[in-house]
């Protein structure tokens, strides 16, 4: 029996040309589009995705530039030729920080009486206000509320909050679409993982297909909701930052509910009086 320890293999880095290659292909640009865009020869962009040629630490970032490489692909794409990485990650709390996290929690504790939230680009849940404690009181399966909470997997598991959604069919639709849009965007492996797990989730039996006026793509989705307090009508936006240069920045997305009629404003001022229900 061989007692020696084999060597664990790591996986060889993948070249930068392979990356190049990746995201030229995932935005459907052929090499001519891309070194048009670039302002470069066609031959040197070919030259430099196959390997034969070595990108300046500028070439980098104009490509990635040109083919909206997200902030974290981009640091992989300059690691991958050999440069530093750009672009700096740091968790929400970081001091470094401290004034876009005042930012956000300005927006959330402003938005009060109304539900407001702050997701990762995951869709974790990273800070709610006041409010959104009240909506997710009593759901069936408590560890969905186990953090990280996944609002998107909340929102849609049978023992979660999807029961409570009237227009659950236009809604699912809907947040089905953004995660298409957010894979495309970023080529988030774990994000269309996510996606293929929502899709398996069970629709409830008592589950409508009623679809509500007010669908804007991309900058309002109505939602009708049974809460505790009587069906609420509210109205979804999604707030991102405009230009960031930190990767935590980037990936994150404020999502802000607003009523949609006059029965739902009361109801939700009266319940921002009371205490969260617990049972």
């Amino acid at each position: 029996m061989d007692t020696h320890t084999q060597p664990v293999r790591r996986a060889a880095p993948q070249p930068f040309g392979e990356h190049l290659r990746h995201w030229r292909q995932h935005r459907r640009m052929s090499q001519l589009d891309l070194a048009q865009e670039a302002e470069i020869s066609t031959r040197h962009l070919s030259f430099v995705e196959t390997g034969r040629s070595a990108p300046s630490r500028e070439m980098v970032l104009r490509l990635a530039e040109r083919l909206d490489v997200p902030l974290r692909e981009r640091n992989a794409m300059l690691v991958a030729a050999g440069f530093a990485p750009m672009y700096r990650e740091r968790p929400l709390d970081d001091p470094a920080l401290a004034a876009a996290r005042q930012a956000v929690e300005l927006i959330l504790r402003s938005h009060e009486p109304f539900p407001a939230i702050a997701v990762d680009r995951h869709w974790n849940l990273l800070a709610g206000n006041a409010m959104v404690p009240h909506l997710l009181a009593n759901v069936a399966d408590p560890a969905l509320l186990q953090p990280p909470v996944n609002v998107l997997r909340l929102s849609l598991h049978p023992q979660g909050l999807a029961p409570r959604i009237v227009n659950l069919g236009q809604w699912r639709m809907h947040l089905f679409e953004r995660l298409r849009q957010q894979v495309h965007a970023t080529g988030d492996a774990q994000l269309a993982a996510l996606g293929e797990e929502l899709r398996q989730y069970p629709v409830p039996e008592d589950a409508d297909d009623t679809i509500l006026e007010g669908e804007l793509l991309g900058v309002a989705m109505p939602l009708r909701f049974r809460s505790q307090f009587g069906v609420l009508n509210l109205i979804s936006t999604t707030t991102v930052f405009g230009t960031p240069v930190d990767i935590t920045l980037q990936e994150l997305a404020l999502e802000t509910f607003f009523p949609a009629d006059a029965f739902t404003a009361d109801v939700l001022r009266q319940a921002a009086a009371r205490p969260v229900a617990t049972s």
